[in-house]
């Protein structure tokens, strides 16, 4: 009897011992935990430091400046939010899209940002990425919202230098790029108008399942009208009317859509507008290694062709197997995978890439945010390419 109470005894004064300790070091933890003895912490020591999940939501917890009111606001690639959606032919949540990919971007930070295939860390190397907010497009009437997109986007990069542009001097004018948050496909139209201006002819890569060079008058509809001609379906064919392609070296990756009528007369006219077309059958015989041999084909005959090439990447996350990326619009079954799209993204970063948008990512449709997650990679992979490429120079233009 006397043992069983020694031991118990001897027990409790154990347990008591630890609860102190843990009370001394965790409750009320030791003086190293509270300051460095080496110097007073600054308030941005005590509270600058958030966790992913933590803070205002902006692209990457990047800087936020409201760049479309402050034509003084220097950066070198702005990203911008386009939430506009009723240019759509299917199903509308586009609009929702630069919120969601904002949202799945958020693990991603300047303090673990480095990116192991190119070797750098977008976010913390020369170029100032800065969140821009959204433009304020009107859901109400598309021939306003078109032109409130292009004169957007023409206040966003149009006479506006990019930082590095202040620290050169003015002998080495360098152009700010773009990195746009869709949004529908149709936005692509008022930004290649923009980089236009900048750049002249633009070489466009364009990831889609479907070929958005149809003629407006292709659509099913006896209605005719201006403001319906422009939609998601029709932007690069407007783009080429307008003459913003460069003639040759224009291509979509991914394709596996129905066409129109009986024939091969879609083809045909996407041929007129400039395009070639590579297929998402095409990933299962060439390899994904395959497919970029041929896309570099497309861009030109030799290096020197194809680094001369301005190059504006149009990404509609439909390019995904819907099973990878279930929150879009149109989807499409058979598509290639994000391990491709993204190989392939990565591939393309020694080119010249002036701009570039992600489209039709609509989260109401995905629950489980896996969409709008692939395009939040899609952007970082996007921005790496921009800011290992280097800056681009107004004089070589």
């Amino acid at each position: 009897m006397k043992l069983q109470l020694g031991s118990t005894l001897a027990v409790s004064l154990a347990m008591l011992a630890q609860t102190e300790a843990f009370h001394q070091q965790v409750i009320q933890p030791q003086s190293s935990f509270q300051k460095s003895a080496k110097s007073e912490p600054s308030l941005e020591d005590l509270w600058g430091s958030l966790w992913p999940y933590q803070g205002i939501q902006t692209f990457a917890h990047l800087e936020h400046n409201q760049c479309l009111l402050d034509k003084s606001q220097d950066f070198d690639i702005a990203v911008i939010g386009v939430p506009f959606d009723t240019a759509v032919t299917y199903r509308p949540g586009a609009r929702f899209g630069p919120q969601g990919i904002r949202k799945s971007s958020q693990r991603q930070t300047s303090l673990r940002g480095f990116n192991y295939r190119a070797g750098i860390n977008p976010y913390d190397n020369w170029a100032n990425v800065m969140d821009c907010g959204d433009i304020p497009v009107t859901p109400m009437d598309n021939k306003l919202a078109l032109r409130q997109m292009t004169e957007a986007f023409e206040n966003l990069l149009i006479d506006r230098n990019s930082t590095l542009s202040l620290k050169q001097g003015s002998k080495n004018v360098t152009i700010p790029r773009l990195v746009a948050l869709g949004g529908d496909h149709s936005i692509t139209l008022p930004a290649l108008r923009t980089v236009s201006q900048l750049h002249g002819n633009i070489t466009v890569i364009h990831f889609d399942s479907h070929l958005d060079t149809w003629s407006p008058d292709k659509f099913p509809s006896f209605w005719d009208s201006d403001i319906g001609d422009f939609n998601h379906g029709s932007m690069l064919w407007m783009a080429q009317q307008e003459g913003l392609l460069a003639k040759d070296g224009n291509m979509h990756v991914g394709l596996r859509t129905r066409l129109s009528g009986t024939t091969y007369e879609d083809y045909e006219d996407d041929i007129d507008v400039g395009f070639e077309r590579i297929h998402a059958d095409d990933f299962v015989e060439l390899g994904v290694k395959g497919i970029f041999e041929k896309i570099e084909k497309y861009l030109g005959e030799n290096d020197e062709e194809r680094l001369s090439r301005k190059i504006y990447i149009s990404v509609d996350i439909d390019v995904l197997d819907p099973s990878a990326a279930p929150g879009t619009g149109t989807m499409e079954v058979g598509g290639i995978m994000s391990r491709e799209l993204i190989y392939l993204l990565r591939a393309l970063d020694k080119y010249n890439i002036v701009g570039a948008d992600i489209v039709e990512v609509s989260p109401p449709y995905d629950p489980l945010e896996v969409t709008q997650l692939a395009g939040a990679q899609v952007a970082y992979e996007l921005i790496t390419s921009m800011v290992k490429n280097g800056p681009i120079v107004k004089e070589l233009l």
